[in-house]
């Protein structure tokens, strides 16, 4: 199956680069951007395909017991030292974009080839990328560690820098909002450009926190914002704020300290550890990740609080006491049929007739942080994690 190509090329170009060290300098890439669609045969060990597990869920069909078929089809090393950090199907449907902390992918969908790799030797800002977009005219950003925000579409690239208007050079988060303008998440701020003038207005002090790690736009057009303190929502010039004192975040049932790691003053961080002396910590205003499950309902994923829904009136949140393998949620996403699923500190999750259960998995994945995570219209699920890049749908599939 030619979808190995991922593993063999991607191996080759990012084998014995060092990962990015915590002055945000990524490890250079070296090689050129693979050849579209080439057949290359697999080699033993560089990919882990699990068989044979799935997740039974209580229930009963017909008198028979629900079995639930979706598990982990394949796994893709990408370097031990490389972290996946952003997923994105564009909107065609037909390319699957990987930001790592070595560069970007671009994987074709339609048989799961590599169609390129990016560097800076080809005019990415920044090897570290930590989000991924794609505006109304088709062109694919990259937000980048201290590289500011790249575009790229057909082979020609622009950067934007404070210089051009950009709030800050860390960038985490893009939304296209439904009147033409295009929403840029930063560590100082959020930007909203003009597409036509290339024109940036910034907004700082109307978030509750300026350090933006996720942005999703409703049904409504409304604009919501993660950031390190909360929830932040703009609708029309109307602005409103949500943290854990209105019910965002999970109790700290488990009595952990509080996280000290709040970003603010610390220009040098870039890696989100949630440890302090290899000890988990808590922070629930903390929020990594948002999705929308209809016009009034919104998921945020917290640092130690869980998973929380809003539906417009009130927080409902889950942790690991209701399923959820784990309480540092780094990526959401929702799927065609309506499922939630969850990139964790422990593992994949998903939310699926009121309850969370967890995408079984072999003993390949030795690391559990899946900080990336993204739904293909096909049904299938990619997450990332450190070295790999997994595919998730149904186990009857490996089969066709």
């Amino acid at each position: 199956m030619n979808y190995f190509l991922i593993v063999v090329l991607f191996s080759w170009l990012v084998a014995g680069c060092s990962p990015s060290s915590d002055d945000g300098k990524g490890g250079e890439v070296s090689g050129k951007p693979a050849a579209e669609k080439q057949s290359v045969t697999s080699k033993a060990g560089s990919a882990v395909p699990t068989a044979g597990l799935e997740s039974v869920a209580p229930g009963e069909v017909s008198g028979k017991t629900l079995v639930v078929t979706d598990v982990v089809l394949d796994s893709f090393d990408v370097g031990p030292d490389v972290y996946v950090r952003a997923l994105m199907v564009d909107k065609d449907g037909n390319a699957l974009w990987v930001g790592t902390s070595a560069g970007v992918m671009e994987i074709g969908l339609d048989g799961l080839g590599m169609r390129h790799t990016f560097t800076r030797a080809d005019g990415l800002a920044n090897e570290y990328v930590f989000a991924i977009g794609q505006d109304r005219e088709g062109y694919q950003w990259f937000g980048t560690n201290a590289g500011g925000a790249s575009r790229y579409k057909d082979g020609q690239w622009k950067t934007y820098f404070p210089m051009h208007g950009l709030a800050d050079y860390w960038v985490y988060s893009f939304a296209q909002h439904p009147d033409g303008s295009f929403w840029i998440g930063t560590w100082a701020g959020v930007n909203r450009m003009d597409l036509d003038s290339g024109h940036m207005e910034t907004f700082v002090g109307e978030l509750v926190n300026e350090w933006v790690y996720a942005m999703v736009v409703d049904a409504k057009n409304r604009i919501w914002f993660g950031t390190e303190g909360g929830i932040s929502r703009l609708d029309g010039q109307d602005w409103q704020a949500w943290t854990h004192k209105d019910g965002l975040g999970g109790e700290n049932s488990d009595h952990l300290e509080a996280s000290t790691n709040t970003g603010l003053g610390t220009r040098r961080r870039h890696d989100l550890g949630i440890f302090n002396a290899g000890a988990p910590t808590y922070n629930p205003n903390y929020v990594f990740s948002l999705v929308m499950e209809s016009a009034d309902v919104v998921w945020a994923g917290t640092w130690g609080g869980g998973v929380s829904r809003f539906d417009g009136k009130k927080w409902t949140s889950y942790t690991q006491k209701d399923g959820l393998p784990g309480n540092v949620v780094y990526s959401l996403a929702m799927d065609q049929k309506g499922r939630i699923w969850a990139g964790t500190d422990n593992g994949i999750g998903v939310f699926e007739g009121g309850k969370w259960r967890t995408v079984p998995h072999d003993k390949a994945f030795m690391n559990q942080h899946f900080y990336a995570i993204t739904a293909a219209p096909s049904g299938e699920i990619w997450a990332g994690t450190r070295g790999k890049v997994v595919r998730i749908g149904d186990a009857n599939a490996k089969k066709e």
